[in-house]
């Protein structure tokens, strides 16, 4: 397609035409319908399977050429024949252009310098499913979809309040991608809402194929590990953060929402945290913080301690371990490493193949090949499950891109934990801490509530009190409306 040049629109239909046909040549699937309304000569331009073509012609073609007789003023087509609920008058080519490349029907008529873009948006579409990536025990069983409009709906199923807003954006100075900022206007952070505009209005790139493109371009620090937008795609968590006083970002042609800002405690939260009784949910909250500890720290230690501090351990467990590192060719840091990589490599192909197939390398990689790189003295046996448990308590994190996070970190604190034992894994875990407060989510610290000062917070953070308890919403997202539950 060339750019658009002339951005008027004449008053003979003919001509228009004329021009979109030069301007959208060699476009097999771009559909022309010229026909007539009494005295005057109309145009339908859309595209073959974006547009609704039982719409058309039942309440568009069909209604005009029945009245068209009896119309003396080409101003009554559009308020007392044209049957169709949703549409607009454009006055510049580009915007409807734009409609009409979207799934919308431009339409053309002697006489008018503006255009008509009909809703008749219709093309397939993956229906209503369950969230694959976020599953509960409990809870709603709906995910996200690639249209945009089904998503908006799953959250107005949710909210019903007036003061909801939904703010349209195009993005993408070629894709022309539709994204929309979901937000309730007398609860959500306006100083968040401001600067998300902000970062977004900067945005100036060619094409957005998915939300990830977003969050890449608009997050804070874009050289850190750690995520600091939230994705998801279950219409529910992306409710319950807007009820928090957060902004949410949906884009079209994506089956996952980003919510801003996003703290490191929100990341470690899941939907069954409050779908289930409290004690139960706090109990699962706290096993997940000390499983992500031990899937950070677990190899780094077993180098830590067969490298330099063998003392510390009980002897007969020392004994274990030097005879079970018998006959391994390997330092136990590169031990370490060799089966870090393995496991990363086994994830990436469980993932990249078809699930059935998936399954089976999984199984085959988990205990075919690491029982034959015990028994062919590549590893010990002890690392073997050194890396089963951290495999098993990476993954208990809700959130993919944080337990990739901690995998990254993970490498580093082998590497220290190698050349200073315990003093590299301090040094590590203290510079990761220090990463970590400094860090911010559009304006919002990271690690808030643990680093805010009102112990309100605190209520929904390592334990999950009674909902009965969470009256107020969180201190630190300074909400408008800040009573949750009287």
């Amino acid at each position: 397609m060339k750019e658009i040049i002339n951005d008027k629109i004449e008053l003979k239909a003919e001509k228009n035409i004329k021009y979109l046909k030069e301007l959208l040549q060699d476009n097999s699937d771009m559909i022309f319908r010229t026909f007539n309304v009494g005295k005057w000569e109309a145009s339908l331009i859309y595209i073959d399977g974006m547009a609704d073509k039982l719409l058309l012609d039942h309440y568009v073609l069909e209604p005009l050429m029945l009245a068209a007789n009896g119309i003396d003023n080409v101003e009554q087509i559009k308020d007392n024949v044209l049957a169709v609920t949703d549409m607009r008058e454009v006055k510049k080519m580009s915007e409807g252009v734009n409609a009409a490349l979207s799934g919308d029907t431009l339409m053309f008529i002697d006489g008018l310098d503006c255009a008509y873009v009909i809703a008749s948006r219709s093309w397939p579409a993956r229906g209503v499913g369950d969230p694959s990536g976020e599953t509960v025990i409990r809870g709603a069983r709906e995910g996200f979809t690639e249209t945009i409009r089904f998503n908006t709906a799953l959250i107005r199923r949710r909210i019903r309040d007036t003061r909801l807003r939904i703010k349209r954006k195009t993005l993408g100075t070629r894709s022309k991608t539709d994204v929309v900022i979901m937000y309730i206007d007398d609860i959500a952070n306006k100083g968040v809402l401001d600067e998300l505009e902000h970062r977004i209005d900067k945005i100036n790139i060619d094409a957005v194929f998915d939300s990830a493109y977003i969050e890449q371009l608009i997050e804070d620090n874009k050289y850190s590990p750690f995520p600091q937008i939230q994705s998801t795609e279950r219409p529910d968590v992306v409710a319950a953060a807007l009820y928090e006083g957060r902004v949410a970002l949906l884009v079209d042609n994506s089956p996952f929402a980003i919510i801003v800002p996003a703290t490191l405690p929100n990341l470690f939260q899941s939907p069954d945290d409050y779908y289930q009784r409290w004690m139960h949910g706090s109990m699962v909250r706290f096993i997940r913080m000390v499983s992500i500890f031990i899937s950070l720290t677990a190899p780094a230690l077993y180098v830590a301690i067969t490298s330099y501090h063998a003392d510390i351990i009980p002897t007969k467990l020392a004994y274990a371990i030097a005879a079970s590192r018998e006959g391994v060719p390997f330092p136990a840091f590169i031990e370490a490493i060799i089966m870090e990589i393995f496991f990363a490599l086994l994830m990436e192909a469980v993932v990249r193949l078809p699930r059935p197939i998936g399954a089976t390398i999984g199984i085959v990689g988990g205990l075919v090949i690491g029982q034959s790189a015990v028994s062919a003295g590549i590893v010990s046996p002890i690392m073997i499950i050194i890396v089963a448990i951290t495999a098993i308590t990476t993954f208990v994190t809700p959130s993919f891109e944080v337990s990739m996070a901690f995998r990254f970190v993970r490498f580093f604190l082998i590497v220290a934990s190698a050349i200073i034992g315990f003093y590299g894994i301090m040094i590590g875990l203290i510079v990761l801490l220090i990463h970590l407060v400094r860090m911010k989510s559009f304006g919002v610290p990271y690690l808030a509530p643990a680093v805010n000062t009102n112990i309100k917070d605190l209520k929904d953070m390592y334990i999950r009190e009674p909902i009965s308890e969470l009256k107020e919403r969180p201190k630190y997202m300074e909400t408008g409306d800040k009573i949750r539950q009287k």
